[in-house]
């Protein structure tokens, strides 16, 4: 199984986040860290956290393997944005009424893999 890391809970729908996750999919780690580096997404920090811990888990696996990999080698095989929880927040309406306020969340999970053939 590929080197992955998820993260749930991130406080942003994750219409948003995969309009930053989509940017990254297929692209090598130091492209990836550069396009998140220098977008102007909220979302895009806490993609690049998962990003890192991702390449982290693909190191320790190796090492647990005691093989060497080349961190410049690897590339974004699998990134997904999915929905979390959604936090419902009640906001006083006209006529003694209630309306929801539905504060979404999303799940962002990456997979790196090694480029084939170097």
């Amino acid at each position: 199984m590929a080197p992955r890391a998820i993260q749930r809970g991130i406080r942003q729908s994750a219409r948003k986040v995969r309009l930053v996750v989509d940017t990254i999919r297929g692209k090598g780690v130091n492209e990836a860290y550069a396009v998140l580096r220098f977008s102007k997404k909220r979302a895009a920090r806490q993609i690049e956290k998962v990003l890192r811990s991702a390449v982290a888990n693909a190191e320790q696996d190796a090492q647990r393997e005691n093989q060497s990999i080349d961190v410049d080698q690897l590339y974004v095989s699998y990134a997904i944005a999915n929905e979390g929880e959604t936090l419902w927040r009640w906001r006083p309406a006209a006529y003694g009424r209630a309306v929801p306020i539905r504060k979404r969340m999303s799940a962002v999970e990456i997979h790196v893999a090694p480029k084939e053939g170097m």
